[in-house]
């Protein structure tokens, strides 16, 4: 989940097994595949990875959609290639169902551009609540499972019903493995969590987060249909266009992340094979996702 230490344990990780020769990660963070947003998803700088590959980082640009379906290609290929050089994947991210995708039996329909421009024309002329009410009366169980403020997964459940006359609910994942996995998340109590993301969120300000903003709007990030809804940059934006002043977009931020946090929790607590590791030190914490691989 997003702010708990994932990334830096995934490299204390791959450290403990044997160091940057031994060991290589996949992202599973879907704002991460965007070139040049690097200070409002918190990527790991270059020089911070210390000399450990990482895969599925700047592969998009901010006009393209990021799709689950090609992410859960390319990311099947970068695990399978790590295995053949004789190391370990770790995939790491808080992209629930990416993490899903890579993992899990899980096949994704085809989409129609005609269909999804109408799914999104009403969503922007109606607001998302009325087509997460429609789902529900469809699909009692796919709404029951997806965020109403969630317009992108809200307009694809409807076009895939559309598409496939079936329940979107009956493509959902089972927990049932393709790719056989040891599946650890943190577990930082809420309150400090919290306090971890009010921090990030200023220290995110005081990097440039604005600036980044600017700079990628020039590229297109408005025209993105992925990227222009990420937190951070959405409120960021707002700067840019004088719609909030820096402190209103920073305690903007918080919030949002915040819900963030809570909605990967309650993603991540529905898979029994995930095993919670109590937050204490960085070195407890190494000792005991080790103890958890057997290591």
């Amino acid at each position: 989940m997003t702010a708990t230490g994932k990334s830096a344990l995934a490299l204390d990780l791959a450290e403990a097994l044997g160091g940057p020769g031994a060991a290589e990660v996949v992202n599973a963070d879907a704002m991460q595949l965007y070139r040049g947003m690097d200070i409002g998803t918190a990527k790991l700088p270059v020089a911070e990875r210390r000399g450990i590959a990482h895969h599925q980082l700047d592969v998009l640009d901010v006009r393209e959609e990021a799709t689950v379906a090609a992410y859960q290609r390319a990311a099947r290929a970068d695990v399978a290639a790590i295995r053949r050089r004789g190391r370990v994947p770790l995939l790491v991210g808080g992209s629930g169902l990416y993490v899903r995708a890579v993992l899990d039996h899980l096949d994704f329909p085809g989409t129609d551009p005609g269909v999804r421009a109408e799914l999104e024309a009403r969503a922007e002329r109606l607001g998302t609540r009325p087509l997460h009410d429609e789902l529900a009366r469809v699909d009692p169980e796919a709404a029951a499972r997806i965020d109403p403020r969630n317009t992108r997964r809200v307009v694809r459940a409807l076009e895939v019903i559309a598409l496939t006359g079936e329940k979107f609910s009956a493509r959902l994942p089972e927990h049932v493995y393709a790719v056989p996995a040891v599946q650890l998340a943190i577990a930082v109590p809420r309150p400090e969590l919290d306090a971890r993301i009010a921090a990030r969120a200023e220290q995110m300000m005081r990097e440039g987060l604005v600036e980044e903003t600017e700079a990628l709007l020039a590229q297109g990030l408005a025209e993105g249909v992925t990227a222009r809804r990420a937190v951070g940059y959405a409120q960021a934006a707002d700067v840019v266009a004088g719609r909030l002043s820096r402190e209103e977009a920073t305690a903007a931020i918080v919030v949002a992340t915040r819900q963030l946090a809570r909605r990967q929790e309650k993603w991540f607590r529905r898979d029994p094979r995930i095993t919670w590791l109590p937050v204490a030190d960085a070195t407890d914490l190494r000792d005991q996702a080790l103890r958890t691989l057997g290591l």
